[in-house]
């Protein structure tokens, strides 16, 4: 039924305006608000007759309720003009024609409409939406990003995925966090709606702690990873020459020189470890000949190799704190340390007794060079990650640690009282026994010290198993630790890769693509880099399904 112009002007207090149909509350009012009005109605879809009917049908009971005073206080619960859109009501009055709160809010999150009862709202007043719900309108905008108070719609520049579980806990009274979701992206949406994390359910709440816990542990970057980048260059003297030797220095995928240096590098702790050990060794007794002077020339050799090598890093660096506190350079300097400690107290002229003692300490400190061994961190992916995972384990060593410490104590003192009076015992004090209950708990066992008396060994056997147990139990977190900081490093080197491939591309570099055309052979390098890419992701996905999804910590 399509409504006619005699039905529009026989309405009296309805006004049609240029094909706009305003009601009573709009004409009486100030211009803005008919402005307000007319602009709303030309954004929306051409209405259908059916619909227009129906609302000049409410806006005559709305003119004929102003019109008698016994109705009067009627008129404000019904005054309001009803529109129909995407099978949900909500009011189309203006704000000046409201007197009283609309029972529903139309919020549209991201796009989409989600529509929100005020008695709903009202039972959780501490988030957003509750705020939004009992607040007025000069405070609207304050709580969303924009707002049509004509359509009491209000919308939010927000992630729908997210809300669709803020709405479920409107709902039910339950936060849920589904598996899809990252659970840091997760926290910062409910705390944008005012959400405390403490509402998750308990079904869900395991999981996401100690998710939440890994990813912010692997986001931080940890003190041995020394990743010093172009930035730390700008200012400096020399910036390109600077990064050139960083990169030649640090970044072994750069170019064939810095893989080559890498190599270098690798090669010389490697020979510098078996060099330590020959020279160890006593060629008089055992060969009847005198040390090869090849080995001094070696250890020498590669002494100031590492000297050149940290020496270079450190000039090339402009932050000389944050390079001193590194670890991995603190171990570079502990390699080297002990040879220049070594060099000069062998070169000191006397024979007194404090000469004695310092050749003592020299003595372990060219033991001290087996540190160079942590050098090959620097190139180790596996040394990488039990760095990785140590420091992001120390609550759970230290509870291993604790554990341990008080059985020792409670076994040590019990074997103690049963062993120390018999005439062969070898438990003769308590220090004894706390090394009997240490080699016991940690099943190693070495026999110098062990109990003679059958309760003894009864006691023996509970502090065996009661180590067994201790030990077993926080394996499988240090295990899984390990495993996702592997993953997560194998992922990060091949993303650097990927850049400098990257990087090469753009800079048109054809001279180190190889013999092959320069430009097809780094796009047939970046494409094999992205395969790797990819199966180290398959590989991660495949060892979370069969160890299960729940207990990985990835």
């Amino acid at each position: 039924m399509n409504v006619s112009e005699p039905h529009l002007h026989a309405a009296g207090p309805t006004t049609v305006r240029s094909g706009l149909l305003l009601p009573p509350c709009v004409t009486d009012g100030p211009p803005y608000l008919q402005l307000s009005f007319k602009r709303h109605h030309e954004a929306q879809p051409a209405e259908p007759p059916e619909l227009l009917e129906l609302i000049f049908l409410l806006d005559s009971e709305h003119a004929k309720l102003h019109s008698s005073p016994s109705t009067m206080s009627h008129a404000s619960s019904s005054s309001s003009l009803v529109s129909l859109d995407s099978s949900v009501f909500f009011s189309d009055t203006p704000a000046s024609c409201v007197t009283e709160p609309l029972d529903f809010l139309l919020v549209n999150v991201g796009g989409r409409r989600f529509v929100l009862s005020q008695e709903l709202l009202a039972s959780h007043p501490e988030t957003r939406l509750g705020k939004l719900a009992s607040c007025s309108r000069d405070s609207v905008m304050e709580l969303c990003d924009d707002a049509d108070l004509l359509r009491n719609e209000f919308f939010f520049d927000r992630s729908s995925q997210a809300f669709q579980y803020v709405m479920n806990f409107y709902h039910t009274g339950h936060l849920h966090v589904g598996e899809e979701l990252c659970e840091i992206s997760f926290l910062q949406e409910i705390q944008y709606w005012g959400i405390d994390e403490l509402q998750i359910s308990t079904c869900c709440r395991e999981r996401y702690y100690r998710r939440k816990e890994h990813k912010e542990a692997l986001d931080l970057r940890p003190d041995f990873e020394d990743d010093d980048d172009d930035e730390d260059f700008v200012g400096a003297a020399c910036p390109a020459i600077r990064c050139r030797l960083w990169d030649l220095l640090e970044n072994p995928e750069s170019s064939r020189a810095a893989r080559t240096f890498g190599s270098l590098s690798m090669f010389f702790v490697v020979v510098s470890v078996v060099n330590m050990v020959l020279i160890s060794l006593d060629f008089g007794e055992e060969f009847g000949v005198s040390p090869p002077m090849l080995l001094e020339v070696m250890e020498y050799v590669c002494v100031v190799w590492f000297t050149a090598e940290l020496t270079l890093r450190f000039l090339c660096v402009r932050n000389k704190c944050r390079f001193s506190r590194s670890i991995p350079n603190v171990i570079d300097l502990m390699a080297i340390l002990p040879f220049y400690v070594t060099l000069a107290v062998e070169n000191l002229h006397g024979g007194s007794t404090e000469l004695e003692n310092m050749g003592r300490v020299v003595q372990v400190l060219r033991l001290l060079r087996s540190l160079r061994m942590l050098k090959l961190g620097r190139h180790s992916t596996g040394l990488k990650s039990l760095g990785m995972t140590i420091a992001q384990c120390y609550e759970e060593v230290g509870v291993l640690l604790l554990f341990l410490g008080v059985g020792i104590s409670i076994f040590a003192a019990a074997v103690f009282a049963l062993e120390y009076d018999l005439p062969t015992t070898t438990f003769t004090s308590v220090p004894a026994a706390w090394w009997w209950a240490t080699t016991s708990m940690t099943t190693v066992g070495y026999g110098d010290v062990r109990p003679d008396t059958a309760l003894g060994k009864v006691l023996a056997f509970l502090c065996i198993l009661s180590g067994i147990l201790i030990l077993a139990l926080p394996i499988a977190i240090i295990n899984d630790r390990f495993s996702a900081c592997y993953f997560t490093l194998k992922v990060k080197e091949a993303a650097v890769r990927h850049g400098e491939m990257l990087k090469r591309l753009n800079r048109g570099s054809l001279g180190e693509a190889g013999p092959v055309g320069g430009r097809a052979n780094l796009r047939d390098n970046y494409a094999r880099s992205i395969l790797e890419m990819l199966r180290l992701q398959g590989r991660e996905r495949a060892s979370t399904q069969s160890s299960g999804g729940e207990e990985l910590w990835w």
